[in-house]
C-alpha cells in the first residue's frame, strides 16, 4: 500500500482491472487474460504455481494475480449530481463491504464512500467479493463521516440512515414518495448498527419491514433491499 497499489487475484478480477494493471503474473502465460494484457502493453512475468500461491492470500489462487492503483477518490471527485450512493460507516467486515459495492453497482449507484473505520476496500476479500465491481464506480474510501455527508448534500443528496427502530417504514415511504429524491444511504458496522451521532445526522432513519419472525437482516441484505427500492423509485 505504500506505492498506492493492491493486489488482483483471480481471472474475473483480473478482467475487469485489465485496464488499470501495472503487472501481471501469471502461471501460464499463454492464459488469454495473459495475453491480451501482454498486448495491452502490461508487463507479464511467468511463475510457477508454487511462487503465485505464495505470493497470493488465496489457498487456491486461479494462476493469475495482477497489481493495480488504488481506485479510491478524493470526495471532491465524485460526480457533481449523483442519485444514488452507498455510505459504510465503521462497516468492519471486508466481504460485507465488497458485497455492498457490487449490490450498489447492480443498483445503478453513482459512488460507494467508505468513512474513516471502515475496511479497506482495496483487500483482498472486499475485492474479490466486489466480483469485478471496484472497477465499475467510485469508491471513496477513509474520510470522516461529517465531512462525507457535508459533500453528498452539496450535491443535493438527502441522507437515509437505515435503523431497526427507525420511524418512518420502508415501504411506506416508498409508497409517499420519500425514495424518488436523490438519495444517500447509510450503513452501519455489522455489530452495532449506526451510532447515535451518525442517526442524528441523517434526515430519516429507516427501518426494512420484517413481516416474518427473523430478528433482523444483515447488512448486505438490507442494503440490497435499500438501494432496489431507491432505483426503482428513481425509474
Amino acid at each position: 500500500m505504500a506505492e498506492r497499489r493492491f493486489v488482483v487475484e483471480g481471472p474475473q478480477a483480473v478482467r475487469e482491472a485489465l485496464a488499470d494493471l501495472v503487472e501481471l503474473y501469471a502461471v501460464d502465460p499463454a492464459d488469454p487474460l495473459a495475453r491480451a494484457a501482454a498486448d495491452a502493453g502490461v508487463p507479464v512475468q511467468p511463475v510457477s504455481a508454487a511462487v503465485l500461491a505464495a505470493m497470493a492470500e488465496t489457498v487456491t489462487p486461479q494462476g493469475l494475480l495482477g497489481v493495480a492503483p488504488l481506485r479510491d477518490v478524493p470526495l471532491d471527485a465524485l460526480p457533481a449530481r449523483p442519485r444514488l450512493v452507498a455510505v459504510l460507516d465503521a462497516v468492519a467486515d471486508p466481504g460485507n463491504a465488497g458485497t455492498v459495492l457490487r449490490t450498489a453497482d447492480a443498483a445503478g449507484a453513482d459512488a460507494v464512500v467508505l468513512t474513516a473505520g471502515s475496511t479497506d476496500p482495496h483487500g483482498g476479500k472486499a475485492v474479490r467479493a466486489s466480483a469485478g465491481s471496484l472497477w465499475h464506480l467510485p469508491v471513496v474510501a477513509g474520510p470522516p463521516l461529517d465531512e462525507a455527508l457535508a459533500a453528498l448534500r452539496g450535491r443535493g443528496l438527502q441522507v437515509l440512515a437505515t435503523s431497526g427502530s427507525g420511524e418512518a417504514d420502508l415501504d411506506d415511504l416508498a409508497d409517499a414518495g420519500g425514495l424518488a429524491a436523490p438519495t444517500a444511504w447509510l450503513f452501519g458496522n455489522e455489530a452495532h448498527g449506526l451510532p447515535p451521532g451518525a442517526l442524528a445526522a441523517a434526515d430519516v432513519r429507516v427501518r426494512v419491514p420484517l413481516r416474518g419472525r427473523a430478528e433482523s437482516l444483515n447488512l448486505a441484505a438490507a442494503a440490497a433491499v435499500c438501494l432496489y427500492a431507491t432505483s426503482r423509485a428513481h425509474r
